[in-house]
């Protein structure tokens, strides 16, 4: 992933002692209190920027088209670590010094039980209808366990239509399609940030729309705010913003479970978020795709189509996947609903470069409907098992004292490493993710998710202990070298939770000669 260069518009920051963030539910996170007087530099907070994806573009290929040549500058600027990490990938025993992938996220601990699922005899089946060009809406029978699987598992009040069901190759092609039926060349969507990197790309690409960036930021004002928390008031701020500078916002995104926080809107702030979008006649895409790696069950996670009553239903669009919750990221499936026909037709036109093949499309129908299976084999055990890496990496943090947040939905932590940068910068950033990558271990920086607030980082946890092990002890050997290299920092304080309530209590920030 990339960062994109903003405008940018803002007001000045307030923030809490963290003392008075004392009894803070410990789901908000560790050690994230923060003290005004650390700042000496207290700088405007950033309300919102307009994305100009090319607004660093360079090529001299004289054989592309000026598109082709955006493209490929896309591939190059944006898939550093990604290619990096497969020129070395770790392998137990073929490369045991490679890089460990801690920065893509994926579910790889659920091999043995999919490998089983979708070896039985009931996934091999070869008819004629499936080697035959489809309904590009995909097959019916495929749309109608999709409608009766989101119906059950979104616990929707009433049973979802296969006629408001589309399924692509995935939801990178569903973000590039919608663009490219609801915007115009040059409009753009609202989404909150930092957000999933990769959207950028997603819906610029084909449809050549833009992203505003609706900015959040870790600082908590009061008892009742949480860090990166959404408001309808940010979002009005954004698009007023956004309209000033004569961007047309035709859309807002929103990621539930949230991409990179793990965050969980509650049916009360999905309301107010859907009801924000109708005042402004905007479409609304929800990206649900980790919406059953929800591992921990008193967060209480809702789907938008368990709401009894969309604002806006012509113009509210969910998306899923099984790259996330069945990890089967390779196999690039994803799937619309929308109860506006004409944005299932135009998107199923688009399905004639973005399908599935029917053998797939077979599997998958297989695979959805076995209730029994994922209910009682597969979602227990991949909840505990994600609970169980959760639990290792959030200790090892721990022990680092380095603060993050903690949600208990999703493959990552978001990390809050802004201590160990000597200067605030996102050069700094990218010179720490370097030290990582140079160590053999692959994590995520803050700007490839539009993070405003340089030092955060993404760290996977959804893989096999030998290797987050592995990756854990290269991310300690980075950290404990790194006070070594910068001057002595000063003593700050962060709150961290006490194993036995819950409670947050206030600890000191390492100083000098510890971890950072």
């Amino acid at each position: 992933m990339f960062s994109l260069p903003q405008k940018e518009s803002g007001v000045p920051t307030t923030c809490l002692d963290p003392a008075s963030m004392h009894g803070l539910d410990s789901n908000y996170g560790d050690g994230l209190g923060r003290d005004c007087a650390s700042k000496p530099d207290q700088k405007l907070s950033k309300l919102y920027g307009v994305g100009d994806p090319t607004a660093r573009f360079s090529s001299d290929s004289s054989h592309l088209s000026l598109r082709g040549r955006i493209v490929k500058w896309f591939w190059d600027s944006a898939e550093e670590g990604y290619r990096t990490y497969h020129m070395d990938e770790y392998d137990e025993d073929k490369n045991p010094n490679g890089i460990i992938n801690l920065g893509t996220s994926e579910n790889k601990l659920c091999f043995d039980l999919l490998s089983r699922r979708l070896s039985q005899d009931d996934m091999l089946q070869v008819e004629p209808s499936l080697l035959q060009y489809p309904d590009w809406r995909g097959h019916l029978f495929l749309r109608e366990e999709v409608a009766r699987f989101l119906s059950f598992y979104c616990k929707s009040p009433v049973p979802l239509d296969p006629e408001n069901v589309v399924v692509l190759n995935g939801c990178a092609s569903l973000f590039s399609a919608l663009a490219t039926v609801l915007c115009e060349v040059g409009e753009a969507f609202l989404i909150p940030a930092p957000y999933y990197g990769a959207i950028t790309q997603h819906v610029y690409l084909y449809g050549n729309v833009r992203l505003v960036c609706v900015y959040l930021d870790s600082e908590v004002t009061d008892l009742d705010t949480r860090p990166f928390q959404l408001t309808v008031e940010k979002l009005e701020m954004a698009l007023q913003g956004a309209n000033s500078e004569g961007v047309k916002v035709k859309g807002l995104i929103l990621i539930n479970p949230q991409n990179p926080l793990g965050d969980i809107y509650s049916p009360e702030e999905l309301q107010e978020y859907l009801e924000f979008a109708k005042r402004h006649e905007l479409h609304v895409i929800v990206d649900e795709v980790y919406m059953l790696s929800v591992f921990e069950k008193s967060l209480g996670y809702r789907s938008v189509l368990s709401l009894e009553r969309l604002p806006d239903p012509q113009r509210t669009h969910v998306m899923w996947a099984t790259s996330k919750d069945f990890g089967m990221s390779g196999l690039r499936f994803g799937t619309l609903y929308t109860e506006n026909r004409d944005v299932a037709t135009a998107v199923a036109s688009l399905c004639r470069y973005h399908g599935l093949s029917g053998l797939v499309q077979y599997q998958m129908a297989q695979l959805l409907r076995d209730h029994d299976w994922i209910s009682q084999v597969y979602l227990p055990e991949n909840h505990a098992r994600l609970k169980a890496a959760h639990t290792y990496v959030s200790g090892e943090l721990r022990a680092l004292e380095i603060p993050f947040l903690s949600r208990g939905a999703g493959f990552f932590i978001w990390v809050d490493l802004r201590k160990c940068l000597p200067k605030a910068t996102f050069e700094e950033e990218t010179l720490l993710w370097r030290r990582f990558l140079d160590n053999k271990v692959l994590l995520s920086f803050g700007k490839a998710f539009e993070c405003k607030e340089p030092g955060w980082f993404r760290l996977v946890f959804s893989d096999k202990a030998h290797r987050l092990r592995l990756g854990m002890q290269r991310v300690r050997q980075v950290l404990e070298g790194k006070h070594q290299m910068a001057e002595d920092p000063p003593s700050y304080q962060t709150q961290e939770p006490r194993a036995s309530t819950g409670e947050l209590v206030i600890v000191p920030w390492p100083c000098a000669g510890s971890h950072c």
